[in-house]
């Protein structure tokens, strides 16, 4: 059994009781089916908003560059990019004007008064000034964001597309490695792939789900052999309870000290490896009391893997020679050392020579990296993947690209097939090293996650002290796990963040329990009114400034969500959330809703407090994130 290949520290959840909108709860489907829709336009298997299409939302930027294009074509500049992006200034700023201008020997500034002059932009904006050396702002009329946010409530995908060219996409992610402890290190690889099953599927993408547990290897002697020595019962019992932990440790402890179990061990090994059928049976034991143990981990974590999903590295056993002669027929296996290795194009060591693969090795055994290509193989053969995953720790970021390339050297990997490591950093302490326990091991993921709703549950408790128990306990589960996850999310993936639970559970500040509190607040406002925040009539009004910073930061969602589709860059929809609830935090302060000046301005603002809500409820969701109600 090779080491995880999480780093070394290397989502729709259930949904909160009383709760219409939200993330679905764990799909219980084939791997790789879409989720099923009811008439009601939500999955039949979790309240959600509708993936069917309505009538297509405007992209504010989206309209400002085609009209801005226009313009550069018009002044001379055709093909030039007008770089429109949201500016403190005003509303927009386009910058295109002093690339185009440095390639056509102009000056910026006049280049972009040409441009604005040719632009058709009075219908859109209210003003348009030349800034600097030649920055055009843009101030967009408030009967348009007016139109927008009109639009945006009326679509049951608040503005965010369905792909035109849908991808079979396979992720890897999670990875365990059976009979030994989950632990924090495979917090990250669990979290980001969740996300992305999430994301890619709600946009319209095929996802199939792989969980590439560590189930196989020389380890697996010892661990049988130790099984036989304390009974299978008790070896059962143990492993049920989710002690895996002390499991393997006495296993390897006597390995270490007893000359006679490691020779067992080694000999149990060619057994395994041959196929013997109580070898494999007791091999069965260890691999599925892992798997229950696993999958109570991801329940209570709440992300969609599946028992379906576990595609440990087993799976591959039959297809290694298989492999290994269609590499050798391509000429791209040689004997180096007594190994047989595949060289990929490109990848050296620090003394320049190539770098290999061990697709055999010398004893004629098989390591992880000829099962990794016969993963990829299958993914793209088999599972008919144009689009492959691998959410992994960036220490593994050089084996992962020595796959890639030789999969595209072997011909497996096509012009329109992606293949891509999304990698990322590791957890630390607040001392700023690898989050351990205080006895200095890997801190039991469990562990972790129970110790973050028990916390939640104690500052629900003072904040909302009414709470039935039963949803009391539904909010705490959501705060604390949402807490975790949007720790994680929130990070740059390639980044290494540090793990403290009094700072992710805080109310206040870039934290999941602001942007739940904040979506609990509008449900509030529809309690006391005695209506159901998706029946909020009448149109939105832009008026007051707060009005129109809200709705700005609202009809960006759809050109975010399809931005993060591309790059899975979850920091990013975290950041725009959080912008999200601090534009609506504004306007709540500042533009009275049940106490509006009339009814009409009140149904305006109801109205953009359930758009609001509706975007942070889907959003979370998108993060694997729940949204209670009430807080």
């Amino acid at each position: 059994m090779p080491q995880s290949r999480t780093a070394a520290t290397s989502v729709s959840g259930r949904a909160v009781p009383g709760s219409d909108v939200g993330p679905p709860a764990r799909m219980r489907r084939a791997p790789g089916a879409p989720p099923e829709w009811s008439d009601d336009g939500v999955p039949t298997e979790g309240r959600w908003l509708s993936p069917i299409p309505c009538a297509p939302v405007t992209s504010l930027e989206a309209l400002l560059s085609e009209r801005l294009a226009a313009g550069f074509a018009a002044a001379g500049a055709k093909g030039a990019g007008p770089a429109v992006r949201r500016s403190p200034r005003a509303d927009f700023q386009a910058d295109g004007a002093l690339a185009a201008a440095k390639r056509l020997g102009r000056i910026p500034r006049e280049l972009a008064a040409e441009v604005v002059e040719r632009s058709e932009l009075d219908d859109l904006c209210e003003t348009v000034e030349i800034a600097g050396p030649g920055f055009v702002n843009l101030t967009v009329r408030s009967g348009v964001l007016s139109r927008l946010a009109n639009e945006m409530a009326a679509d049951g995908r608040l503005g965010v597309p369905l792909t035109a060219q849908p991808d079979r996409v396979v992720i890897d992610y999670s990875a365990p490695n059976a009979a030994k402890e989950m632990h924090v290190g495979h917090l990250r690889s669990t979290i980001i792939g969740d996300a992305a099953v999430r994301l890619l599927e709600w946009c319209g993408h095929s996802v199939v789900r792989q969980n590439h547990i560590g189930e196989w290897g020389t380890p697996f002697g010892m661990l049988i052999e130790h099984l036989l020595d304390i009974g299978e019962t008790e070896a059962a019992h143990e492993l049920s309870v989710g002690d895996l932990g002390t499991f393997y440790k006495a296993a390897r402890r006597k390995f270490d000290l007893s000359p006679e179990f490691a020779d067992r061990s080694r000999s149990r090994v060619v057994l395994l490896q041959g196929g013997d059928e109580q070898t494999m049976r007791l091999w069965t034991i260890l691999v599925e009391q892992s798997k229950a143990y696993f999958l109570a981990v991801y329940d209570q974590l709440g992300v969609l893997l599946t028992d379906d999903d576990f595609a440990g590295e087993s799976v591959y056993n039959s297809e290694l020679d298989d492999v290994i002669a269609e590499l050798t027929a391509l000429g791209l296996v040689q004997v180096s050392n007594g190994a047989e290795c595949v060289f990929p194009a490109g990848f050296k060591n620090r003394d320049g020579d190539p770098l290999p693969l061990i697709v055999r090795k010398r004893d004629g055994g098989f390591g992880y990296d000829v099962t990794d290509l016969a993963a990829i193989r299958h993914r793209l053969r088999d599972l008919k993947g144009t689009r492959l995953l691998y959410v992994v720790g960036l220490p593994q970021q050089v084996h992962f690209q020595m796959v890639f390339q030789s999969a595209r050297d072997a011909g497996w990997v096509g012009d329109t097939t992606r293949v891509e490591h999304i990698g990322h950093g590791s957890i630390l302490g607040e001392d700023g090293r690898i989050l351990r326990s205080r006895e200095g091991v890997s801190v039991k993921l469990i562990d972790l996650l129970t110790e973050a709703v028990t916390r939640a549950g104690q500052q629900v408790a003072e904040k909302n002290p009414d709470l039935p128990a039963d949803e009391a306990a539904a909010v705490a589960r959501a705060v604390g796990i949402g807490a975790v996850k949007f720790a994680d999310l929130s990070t740059d993936r390639g980044k290494d963040y540090v793990f403290s639970l009094q700072r992710m559970l805080a109310f206040e500040g870039d934290t999941a329990p602001y942007l739940q509190y904040a979506n609990a607040r509008i449900n509030a406002l529809f309690r006391k009114v005695g209506q159901d925040l998706r029946a909020a009539e009448g149109a939105v009004a832009v008026v007051e400034p707060a009005e129109r910073a809200l709705v700005l930061a609202l009809v960006g969602f759809g050109d975010l969500v399809v931005s993060v589709e591309r790059s899975l860059e979850f920091h990013r929809l975290c950041g725009y959330l959080l912008a999200v609830a601090s534009a609506f935090t504004t306007f709540y302060e500042q533009c009275p809703v049940l106490r509006a000046e009339n009814e009409q301005i009140r149904d305006s603002r109801l109205r953009l407090s359930a758009l609001t809500s509706q975007v942070l409820t889907i959003g979370l969701g998108l993060l694997g994130i729940e949204s209670p109600e009430r807080m």
